[in-house]
């Protein structure tokens, strides 16, 4: 049985209570407890304890995270979650330094993760549509994908080790929202990765 830690980053505002977001991490949930998986859920809006969440890392095999792109990255709360949580990590829990060496200290730059074997998949909700993405005659992203802007988030995880599973993400969410379609498709996403 498998040991995932599903991390809902998602940090409430006015306009946006997080309820689509929750009900990923809920769905995420119900299909890893289906499976027989052992399942801690974290709600970084709501707080946490560093010392807790190093340790969830150490414990899990997968790290399942689910937010709201905003500002084209992750939200404040949730970078400030990895801040804190990677940064008391590096004491040798998540990761052994950085990889480099005093004999030789121009390569291997972050080579010293200790999560080898565990893997993370992202989940992400955007108001952006599809066709923003992956697309050169589009003004704004001019080709790039989905990973291309999720790129920090993938390489503080290499930094640790842990091998990416494929992404997840739902399109335009508030003005053109599809989600009974877009549930199918996490469904159906989270059956093939995983």
């Amino acid at each position: 049985m498998p040991n995932i830690l599903i991390i809902n980053g998602h940090q409430p505002y006015p306009f946006s209570e997080g309820r689509l977001n929750r009900s990923y991490v809920d769905r995420a949930k119900s299909f890893f407890e289906v499976r027989g998986d052992r399942v801690r859920v974290t709600e970084v809006a709501k707080g946490y304890d560093i010392e807790a969440e190093v340790e969830n890392h150490q414990w899990a095999d997968v790290v399942f995270v689910q937010f709201p792109v905003n500002w084209m990255g992750t939200p404040w709360s949730l970078k400030k979650y990895q801040d804190e949580v990677f940064t008391a990590g590096m004491d040798g829990r998540l990761c052994q330094g950085d990889g480099r060496t005093a004999e030789n200290p121009k390569t291997n730059y972050g080579t010293g993760g200790a999560l080898e074997g565990t893997k993370y998949m992202l989940s992400v909700t955007f108001n952006a549509p599809k066709k923003a993405f992956d697309d050169e005659a589009e003004w704004f992203f001019r080709g790039a994908s989905v990973d291309d802007l999720l790129f920090p988030f993938h390489q503080n995880m290499r930094f640790f080790g842990v091998d990416q599973l494929p992404t997840f993400a739902a399109f335009d969410v508030m003005k053109n929202p599809e989600i009974e379609a877009d549930f199918e498709r996490f469904d159906t996403h989270l059956q093939q990765a995983l």
